[in-house]
């Protein structure tokens, strides 16, 4: 459904979107903080509750592992303690689901978000992998940072 429009209701479909935001867009976000770029309004976004995205046990893991990478932890400058409570938040404004994971995602590091598109199918999964972007699961809506941010937080 890419570059598919909102339909219009009664209510701003930009807060109805449902999305699953890949961990490289959180981590360019958090790096970026205090920017207009994209990720970083997607993460201002996540952790303002103004955005409906789902979390699952393998993703938050994998947002975890590579945030306190100590190349990644040095530029975001965030404390442990402070990547904890960050990590808090993110889980506290996510919708939690925790479906199959599925194996066929063009990179098997990945497949845990094939599984969350599975299992919500309206999800548009925001990331900036490019092998991600070229190969996305039937029926999918996969989005860049740029083009997910200007239809649903402009």
């Amino acid at each position: 459904m890419r570059g598919s429009r909102p339909r219009k209701s009664g209510r701003d479909p930009r807060y109805r979107a449902l999305c699953v935001v890949d961990t490289n867009v959180v981590v360019s976000g958090l790096i970026d903080d205090g920017s207009k770029a994209p990720p970083a309004r997607i993460l201002d976004a996540m952790i303002a509750g103004r955005l409906l995205f789902l979390m699952s046990p393998e993703l938050l893991s994998e947002y975890t592992a590579v945030l306190h990478r100590p190349a990644i932890a040095e530029r975001h400058g965030l404390t442990a303690e402070r990547l904890d409570g960050f990590l808090t938040e993110l889980v506290a404004n996510a919708v939690w689901r925790e479906p199959p994971v599925a194996d066929d995602a063009p990179d098997a590091g990945d497949n845990h978000l094939w599984a969350l598109l599975a299992h919500e199918p309206s999800a548009h999964l925001v990331t900036g992998d490019r092998l991600l972007l070229r190969t996305p699961p039937s029926g999918a809506s996969v989005l860049p940072p740029r083009d997910f941010a200007s239809v649903f937080l402009s």
